[in-house]
């Protein structure tokens, strides 16, 4: 999708002093989308934890006996 905005020149040489391999301004605003979503998504799981999955008996599923045949 195309879309025109305006960036702080600044900014796009700050990302450049740091990583030389991101040549233009499309892939510096493509790495930073993608940087932003790891970001989000590991905020996600930090805030996930405790929250849900297990709701069995710990001490009932060490005492299970498997059937042998």
């Amino acid at each position: 999708m195309r879309t025109n905005v305006e960036i702080d020149e600044s900014k796009i040489e700050k990302i450049r002093d740091f990583n030389q391999d991101l040549k233009t301004k499309k892939e510096i605003i493509d790495f930073a989308l993608s940087e932003l979503i790891n970001q989000m998504r590991r905020q996600r799981l930090i805030e996930s934890r405790g929250k849900g999955g297990w709701d069995d008996d710990l001490e009932k599923m060490r005492t299970y006996e498997v059937p042998s045949f």
